[in-house]
């Protein structure tokens, strides 16, 4: 029996996948405003993000709901590293801090993988099926803009084992649906992801003043001030 839990989480964070557009982080980064600092800081607090995460389904691999929905091609951690180290050098671990934000955002999947890991699905679902939709446009946009070649800066968006993305999605989404669960917990899951919409955003509204001392209040403002209706790449996950 299905739990339509992938159709639950694509139709219950539509309205967070519109408002993640609509921030000035994100307007800015997708007409290819992109400054090569605040790029490295978006990555410097995804690492952290992504090692709490990736911790977290590490270890509850093995249950239930968990090992349905864990593939470890997903993992970005290693990837990050290795783009850190282009843009800071060997001691990038000592030139980044994580942001207010990305502190909650860590704490919240901590306490997660200690009081209820089945939420974890609601993180990885957000961050995995966006990283593989409209991140690998946001890669594009941050390659031309920065002068990248291949994946050199941008490896966080370079899934080598996943050759074919479409289909790979179509497993993940099947993998939800597979999971056992009912309907109280789906919804709980389906809270959670738009909750890690809310925390990905927060971070990138802080990140939002170092994109302002780059190009200037003026130039950010006719960036941001029209509204989009939720229809680019990000939305299709």
């Amino acid at each position: 029996m299905s739990s339509n839990l992938a159709q639950k989480l694509r139709s219950g964070t539509q309205q967070a996948h519109a408002a993640i557009e609509n921030i000035g982080f994100m307007k800015c980064f997708v007409k290819g405003v992109v400054d090569r600092n605040c790029f490295a800081k978006f990555l410097g607090n995804l690492y952290y993000v992504y090692s709490e995460l990736e911790a977290a389904l590490e270890r509850h691999k093995d249950y239930f709901l968990i090992s349905a929905v864990y593939f470890r091609e997903l993992n970005r951690k290693a990837h990050l590293e290795k783009d850190l180290e282009f843009y800071y050098g060997q001691n990038w671990r000592e030139q980044i801090a994580p942001l207010k934000a990305a502190q909650i955002y860590i704490n919240r999947i901590h306490e997660l993988s200690v009081i209820e890991p089945a939420l974890l699905i609601g993180h990885a679902y957000t961050r995995y099926m966006g990283d593989l939709s409209g991140g690998q446009m946001l890669q594009k946009v941050a390659q031309s803009v920065l002068k990248l070649s291949g994946y050199e800066g941008t490896s966080f968006y370079n899934f080598e084992q996943i050759p074919d993305k479409t289909a790979f999605k179509d497993k993940y989404r099947q993998a939800l649906d597979s999971l056992p669960i009912d309907n109280a917990t789906a919804d709980r899951i389906v809270a959670e992801a738009n909750y890690a919409f809310r925390l990905n955003m927060q971070m990138a509204q802080e990140l939002e003043q170092t994109i302002i001392q780059a190009i200037g209040q003026i130039m950010f403002n006719s960036l941001t001030n029209t509204n989009n209706p939720g229809t680019t790449e990000l939305s299709k996950t």
